[in-house]
């Protein structure tokens, strides 16, 4: 017979393991082995929740950066690496370094044998880890973006040219200097060189990801490489770094992009796993998600997570408690209230 300690205990078990898993968490393991089963391949989620929590507070947890490392380590173990990867994106960017990291270590693990599929949006730095699959797989509704750096919010493309229109328009005329000296004087010391050097930094990480992975073995490799990531830096061409790019214009640039609903079964395991995880992070507290099918997880929790008190059974007295005496005024206490009475007895005229 289980005492009465031994069913609160349970009681708080139970409570425990759900506040700390959730109600999502079985679902969404269903969904990621039901794609595992339909491919055979191993099948690995990494998403931010980004679109769900905004705002400079969670920047750093929302983006690419090095600690995401650690999350790829815990779900790659235990996995056979020679089934492949089908790596599912959502993110939107982050740190370069942290990216050319991450492709590194997915490419030490799987070669090339990486499958990237956006159901939504991989931007920026998730757009570097994309081109890392020998294909990638998107939707109608899928898009990636633009890999031009950023530096403090501006596009470091632009930085160089809005310096070099300023040179120009100052050597024409030298007046023009009090105009641009506003913005000039923003410049800080080295901004120019580091704007220069992640461009070069993202143009290296580009092309080199491409000619290893997607365009491995290929005569042409470097030609290809070249012309895409040139049209993935353009910020003269996209306008925006947020700009978002469809699969016929990235496929038309060369990429090896595989249509989502041309394979249904595998388009509904892929939404299934996506609404899942977008639940997810949009309904819990979870900043970012990294999952593989076995059910590890890597989860990036934001807030404070509720943990219930242990119940106690509290004595019944066995007699009423002593009800304390009403404070009684003082004689300063009563002197105040005669004094107002008075008062108010003088300006009613009574």
């Amino acid at each position: 017979m289980a005492t009465f300690g031994d069913v609160l205990s349970e009681i708080q078990d139970v409570e425990l393991k759900r506040l700390r898993e959730g109600v999502a968490d079985p679902v969404r393991r269903k969904y990621l082995k039901a794609l595992h089963d339909l491919t055979g391949r191993n099948a690995v989620v990494y998403y931010s929740g980004w679109l769900q929590r905004p705002g400079p507070e969670n920047y750093f947890v929302n983006q690419i950066n090095d600690e995401d490392k650690h999350g790829f380590m815990a779900t790659f173990a235990g996995l056979d690496f020679s089934k492949g990867l089908d790596l599912i994106l959502h993110t939107p960017g982050g740190d370069v370094a942290a990216t050319e990291s991450i492709i590194d270590y997915l490419r030490s693990k799987f070669g090339c044998d990486i499958r990237t599929i956006v159901p939504q949006i991989s931007m920026s730095g998730g757009t570097m880890i994309a081109l890392a699959g020998s294909r990638i797989v998107m939707g109608k509704h899928s898009n990636l973006g633009p890999i031009d750096p950023q530096i403090g919010g501006r596009p470091a493309i632009a930085i160089l040219k809005e310096f070099q229109r300023a040179r120009d328009e100052i050597l024409q005329n030298p007046a023009n200097a009090y105009l641009w000296q506003p913005i000039l004087g923003q410049y800080g010391p080295t901004l120019l060189s580091a704007a220069q050097q992640s461009i070069d930094w993202s143009r290296e990480i580009g092309r080199k990801t491409l000619v290893e992975g997607m365009f491995d073995g290929e005569a042409d490799a470097a030609d290809k490489a070249h012309t895409i990531v040139d049209f993935l830096l353009s910020h003269d061409l996209h306008k925006a770094h947020g700009r978002h790019l469809h699969r016929n214009e990235l496929r038309t640039q060369g990429l090896y992009i595989w249509d989502l609903e041309d394979d249904s079964p595998l388009q509904d395991a892929v939404l299934s796993v996506h609404h899942a995880c977008m639940l997810t992070v949009g309904n819990h507290n979870v900043a970012k998600l990294i999952e593989n099918h076995k059910g590890i997880t890597h989860a990036k929790v934001v807030g404070t997570i509720r943990v219930p008190m242990p119940m106690q059974v509290q004595p019944q007295p066995t007699s009423p408690p002593p009800v304390a005496p009403a404070p009684q005024p003082t004689p300063a206490r009563l002197s105040l209230i005669q004094r107002l009475f008075l008062s108010w007895r003088v300006l009613l005229g009574r």
